[in-house]
């Protein structure tokens, strides 16, 4: 799931973009400051931000430039009632990647994010392969054998996560901690449970086991170790 941060002090217009961007599968995060922005930075790593100008402690250009002085390379989109040419200009020149003004239609904002994260990728890293399995990241579709294979928001990061470590021990730590985000994930069947289902979409009669249990280790897509 791909993580988002919207720094953005009008309530209402932040929480109509955070309902939106969560239906459409991403994991949104929510700063209505520059510093709690520049919090949600570290503490989070999101994959892009979508930054207002005017922020009730300073100007969203300044936090731009810290993020990028402290080495963020994250895609930005500047979303502001600034209008005038000067002001794009001056933000496309302070690091931002795209800018948008107000007022906005969700549909184009949706679309410009979706630019972005697909600039982000080249083509070998948004699209994961294993035998007769084609993930791609973007899209958020799974294929085997040419048909599609439905899997809930979940089951499509599990399965993304364990293609990045293919033929990789993955550990229900590791899970917990990149996927639930959670420590007690460890502590439930949760991690097993999802990775059961997934193994039942992806295995079947006549089909290669590739999801492989390692007793007291965790979890291997593809060849199982020795």
């Amino acid at each position: 799931m791909t993580r988002l941060l919207i720094v953005e002090d009008q309530s209402i217009l932040l929480d109509s973009i955070r309902r939106g961007l969560a239906a459409e599968g991403f994991e949104v995060f929510a700063a209505r400051t520059a510093e709690e922005g520049r919090s949600l930075c570290e503490s989070e790593n999101p994959e892009i931000i979508l930054l207002d100008l005017m922020l009730p402690d300073g100007d969203g250009l300044q936090l731009l430039a810290t993020l990028r002085q402290n080495g963020f390379h994250m895609p930005v989109l500047v979303v502001s009632s600034k209008d005038a040419v000067d002001e794009r200009v001056n933000g496309l020149n302070a690091g931002a990647d795209d800018y948008l003004t107000k007022p906005f239609v969700f549909s184009e904002l949706l679309a410009r994010v979706r630019a972005l994260l697909r600039r982000k990728f080249t083509s070998g890293e948004s699209i994961l392969t294993i035998n007769d399995i084609i993930v791609d990241l973007m899209a958020r579709t799974v294929t085997q054998n040419g048909r599609s294979v439905e899997l809930t928001p979940r089951q499509f990061e599990v399965l993304a996560y364990l293609l990045k470590h293919k033929n990789e021990i993955v550990t229900r730590e590791m899970l917990a901690r990149d996927i639930w985000r959670s420590e007690t994930a460890t502590w439930t069947n949760l991690i097993e449970v999802q990775i059961n289902r997934l193994r039942n979409k992806l295995e079947g009669p006549g089909k290669k086991l590739l999801l492989h249990t390692i007793r007291g280790e965790g979890y291997v897509l593809g060849d199982r170790p020795c």
